[in-house]
């Protein structure tokens, strides 16, 4: 029979195929018509009065516009888009997991869009740069008969940097770091952010104002909230400058900034006016980490699983992460050993409810989810698949990402676990946990996550390999590349799509 290990593999392949981006576009776009010819987008019509134009910015872009030249021929007049620095090599090279992708995803020879590759290590660059000012100069110049295409995905930011003048590139980076560095959370970043932009927060849609703007967006954000995918380019700000100078008193960097943001955030919005209600504009997902879930529990029922969907929010600290999947795991465990009922599992089901009142996942009914459990027995193997995206409170100097992580500190919980019920004899289930980006890549490494097993601490040790060592160094990818020469590392090679992250707990008797 096949491994769990195969089995979590084809999980992941066959979720992170079904968002690839020329895929979703497909199923999204249309063009009808040859007189007066219509864009047709998930049942709505957008008239092609005169010219179409196309953009786009984010890590699955380029697939994108691939479908989406295919779709529009001769009607797209130009495009230009922004993706990340080698990718269109990465997916011309063989040997990626989604092999037969590969093709689908690169632009025809003789494109009229033109790509620009930037943001190296996911930072915005004067590459990128380069880019955003001649998205910006496209837009500028569109008028009321023009329809302008949006392409955006996960990524967007770092790639569509364009700070309002005189402020300079390095000026705003730096801010944005000093912030971050004292401890300002991520939502507060991005507005600061977004301010001093001129195409995020709306700023795109604003430019190309009388223009129609219609964008399809692939989700790499918990709840899909259009003003924060890719500090959303074509979605109407919740914030305004006052809520920025407040996020800098609170910092206490009123004081010492450059004079460049002094004279941005003193001046009038120097921001071009267009109608505020966005009337011009309509933004469209057509992708998220919760299709990609979807398409993973049924791949997991056709190979004889009793396949459960846990949240596609999962989001919070790596390490309350993993106790929650092991909590997960070692409920599903008694269960199989016919200790459903009873102390035991009333404990862990108690631990499990308290541990997700404090993670706050949004959306997560975690009683109707134990509820569905209650009655599995090992006669079928259990699936329980999550996604979203965790943080790692970085304390030590090492290589790694929050996948690889995460799977790391399942494995030691794991291990802990079982070291204590020395009652139920260990082998009486087989578990494997698997996490990995749907990007292809975790954190600054060339995996995309990792596997992990009960048995991950005792095999590392007969290596010589200190799990807890490792993890107290956040050096997750150096152990996994090290660990049985890598075998536990889930390398992809870049996927050119972006759902944030999937974690699949599989467990037989």
């Amino acid at each position: 029979s096949m491994s769990l290990r195969e089995h979590a593999l084809s999980l992941f392949r066959s979720a992170v195929g079904t968002v690839q981006p020329a895929l979703m576009l497909k199923r999204a776009m249309k063009l009808q018509g040859d007189e007066c010819p219509q864009l047709l987008v998930k049942g709505r019509a957008f008239p092609v009065k005169r010219h179409l134009y196309l953009v786009g910015f984010g890590k699955a872009v380029l697939g994108m516009a691939a479908a989406a030249e295919e779709i529009l021929g001769d009607h797209l007049i130009r495009g230009i888009i922004t993706v990340p620095l080698g990718i269109q090599e990465s997916l011309q090279r063989a040997g990626n997991v989604l092999d037969s992708l590969g093709g689908e995803m690169l632009l025809k020879p003789h494109s009229k869009i033109q790509v620009i590759e930037g943001a190296k290590n996911n930072l915005p660059d004067p590459e990128a740069l380069k880019g955003a000012v001649a998205i910006q100069r496209l837009a500028e110049g569109l008028t009321v008969d023009d329809l302008l295409l949006v392409l955006i995905s996960g990524g967007g930011s770092a790639l569509l940097p364009a700070p309002i003048l005189p402020i300079l590139l390095e000026e705003k980076e730096k801010l944005t770091k000093i912030l971050a560095s004292r401890g300002a959370a991520i939502q507060e970043v991005n507005i600061v952010r977004k301010t001093l932009s001129l195409l995020k927060g709306g700023g795109l849609a604003r430019l190309a104002y009388p223009a129609q703007v219609v964008s399809l967006i692939l989700s790499d954000v918990i709840g899909d909230p259009l003003d924060i995918i890719a500090s959303g380019p074509t979605a109407a700000s919740s914030h305004s400058v006052q809520d920025c100078l407040q996020i800098l008193a609170k910092y206490s960097l009123l004081h010492n900034l450059p004079k460049s943001v002094e004279t941005v955030l003193s001046s009038s919005p120097t921001k071009p006016t267009a109608p505020e209600d966005y009337s011009h504009v309509c933004n469209i997902i057509i992708g998220s980490n919760t299709l990609a879930l979807d398409e993973a529990r049924h791949q997991a029922e056709s190979l004889g699983y009793t396949s459960l969907i846990l949240s596609a929010a999962i989001c919070g600290e790596v390490s309350h992460i993993a106790t929650l999947y092991c909590q997960l795991i070692r409920l599903v465990c008694l269960g199989f050993a016919g200790l459903g009922e009873g102390p035991l599992s009333d404990e862990v089901r108690g631990n499990l409810l308290q541990l997700a009142a404090e993670l706050e996942i949004p959306g997560l009914n975690l009683a109707e989810f134990l509820q569905a459990l209650r009655g599995l027995g090992p006669e079928r193997p259990i699936c329980i698949l999550a996604g979203g995206e965790t943080t790692v409170q970085l304390q030590g100097t090492g290589k790694g990402g929050r996948n690889q992580e995460l799977a790391l500190r399942v494995g030691l919980g794991l291990h802990r676990a079982q070291a204590m019920e020395v009652s139920s004899p260990p082998g009486r289930c087989e578990i494997l946990f698997l996490s990995g980006g749907t990007d292809g890549q975790d954190g600054p490494t060339e995996a995309a996550g990792a596997f992990c097993s009960p048995q991950l601490v005792d095999e590392a040790l007969q290596e010589g390999l200190d799990v807890e060592a490792f993890l107290s160094n956040n050096d997750s990818y150096t152990f996994f590349s090290q660990f049985q020469g890598g075998h536990h590392l889930l390398v992809t090679g870049l996927t050119g799509t972006n759902v944030m992250d999937i974690q699949a707990i599989l467990i037989r008797a």
